[in-house]
């Protein structure tokens, strides 16, 4: 079938079938060339250079967010979150060091972070004292020189240098020290850093890190050192906001068309893969999805199937760890039954060796017959799995059946060149016209079963030979990546991981999140052996794998 006859057919509901059918096409081109223009609007704004990247919390990102309001509002579409359109929120970015931290020797101040650091799990105290770098004495800090432990250490591949720290710093503090004052004076590189996502217990006393330039202050191990440190290690709260517009047909069930408007700002938060402080406008990633909740949004106020009520969900903080999409469906804004959810993101790149991928095909046993009844000139790729690195494993975790429109990562991803000039929006159009032709098929149904589907395929940026058959818990914002399932018969299974386990380090590289456990992958391949540290409870355990 030809694009036109598809808009065609798509936009008939909306005209008096005695129109003629040269009419009837006339009009379906121009309610198609005014859909791309909205698009090439939204996405135009949305992905510029005001923006700043749209980081959650930012000037930029605030500025989307009333850009998505004033939409609505034009539109005639009702707010639903918990302040009009807005529901309100804040992100822990976790532990930071606050200003009033400070540290002086015999009354010259050490620079914060050039001089001295304290460890993120470093008591938040204030303590003086009289010590000598040489002696370890009650009642004083202590100093310790951790040169030799390296040198002893640096053939030793399950060396933790962290959980010797804290062996170290709980003896000390059991012996009296007030507080623990590390340095290197050897050519081993530590690796020691204020980790901000570090979820363990506060040691019971300050632990200060020296740097190579703040050893100038210590040149006599045997002299007595007038002291005088202040330690408070503080939670980073950032604002966010999710959007949430409402079209109410009175019916017992209720359909969530979701996308995040966040990006990644000038890569602040360090998850992007380039490098530079440069603005990272997000076009494909996610202006395209934002736009294309817009016109769905636009079109269903225009006619919606009347068996379902409408919530449009513009999430913050999915660049964060979908931290959006988990808040609403912790706190949602709305008392209703939710039949399915579709989601939106990187719908902007179509072309025909990236296809249309659709995932969660597998979490209702409906979505089979909902889409071969669907006309459309997209190349579309199905895949089952209800989990991934968007905001809808938010909602399939709560037993909701998914759709995430996808069409495919690009070398952009999560590049400063991720540029509205890169978007196909013709294609961007036939997408959001698929969905509101889904909506009105789906709508025929029953309310849809909910499936649990098995491991996710799908993936958005590194590409890797080998895998531990495990599902990402993508909603996690501790240190590590959390396992949300293991799949049968792979390599998981057979290393006796579990659900709930927390990856910390594979071989030499420590996790921080899932995309640095994704591109640890990418550094391995068949054959490696390697040791795979996880935390399960309160327990460390190394895992010996064999790929």
């Amino acid at each position: 079938m030809g694009k036109k006859w598809f808009w065609v057919l798509l936009l008939v509901p909306f005209l008096g079938l005695s129109q003629s059918k040269r009419k009837i096409r006339i009009e379906a081109e121009k309610q198609k060339a005014a859909l791309i223009s909205n698009l090439q609007s939204h996405i135009g704004y949305l992905a510029s250079d005001a923006l700043e990247g749209r980081r959650t919390g930012t000037a930029g990102a605030n500025a989307a967010m009333e850009y998505l309001v004033k939409q609505y509002e034009q539109m005639g579409v009702a707010p639903k979150g918990t302040t009009g359109y807005l529901q309100k929120f804040e992100i822990n970015e976790g532990l930071q060091i606050d200003a009033s931290t400070h540290f002086t020797v015999n009354d010259k101040s050490l620079l914060l972070e050039k001089d001295f650091f304290p460890l993120a799990n470093s008591a938040s105290v204030n303590i003086t004292g009289k010590p000598a770098m040489a002696l370890h004495e009650k009642g004083q800090p202590w100093f310790t020189d951790i040169k030799e432990t390296l040198e002893e250490n640096k053939t030793n591949p399950h060396f933790d240098i962290e959980a010797w720290i804290k062996k170290e710093v709980t003896t000390a503090a059991a012996k009296g020290a007030t507080a623990f004052i590390l340095y290197n004076t050897g050519s081993i590189v530590d690796n020691i850093l204020f980790n901000k996502n570090d979820k363990s217990v506060a040691f019971p006393v300050p632990v200060i890190y020296l740097t190579q330039k703040g050893l100038q202050y210590f040149t006599d191990p045997s002299a007595t050192l007038q002291i005088d440190l202040a330690v408070r290690i503080i939670e980073k709260k950032r604002p966010a906001s999710n959007v949430a517009a409402f079209i109410d047909n009175g019916a017992a069930t209720t359909v969530i068309i979701g996308a995040h408007y966040d990006h990644l700002g000038y890569n602040e938060d360090k998850n992007a893969l380039d490098t530079g402080h440069v603005i990272h406008n997000g076009a494909d990633d996610n202006a395209s999805g934002t736009a294309a909740l817009l016109e769905i949004a636009r079109l269903l106020k225009q006619k919606s199937p009347a068996h379902n009520n409408y919530l449009f969900l513009h999430f913050s903080g999915e660049e964060l760890g979908l931290l959006g999409s988990k808040y609403w469906i912790e706190n949602p804004t709305m008392p209703s039954t939710i039949n399915y959810m579709i989601n939106m993101d990187m719908v902007g790149r179509y072309d025909t060796s990236h296809k249309l991928t659709v995932g969660g095909y597998g979490t209702s046993s409906k979505w089979s017959e909902i889409w071969k009844a669907t006309t459309t000139p997209l190349v579309v790729k199905f895949d089952s799995t209800g989990s991934g690195p968007s905001d809808h494993a938010s909602f399939y975790r709560a037993g909701v059946p998914v759709q995430f429109f996808f069409t495919g990562s690009h070398p952009d991803y999560h590049k400063a060149t991720d540029d509205a000039d890169k978007i196909n929006y013709e294609a961007t159009a036939q997408i959001v016209a698929l969905t509101y032709q889904i909506m009105g098929i789906a709508d025929s149904q029953s309310k849809l079963d909910f499936i649990k589907t098995t491991e996710p395929q799908m993936g958005r940026s590194t590409k890797f030979t080998v895998s531990l058959g495990v599902i990402p818990d993508y909603g996690y914002s501790g240190t590590g990546m959390r396992i949300d399932g293991v799949s049968p018969g792979k390599l998981a299974e057979k290393l006796g991981l579990k659900a709930g386990d927390v990856l910390l380090q594979l071989g030499e590289y420590k996790f921080v999140d899932v995309n640095s456990y994704m591109q640890t992958l990418g550094k391995f391949k068949k054959g490696d052996q390697t040791v795979l540290r996880i935390k399960r409870g309160t327990e460390e355990i190394n895992i010996s794998v064999s790929f």
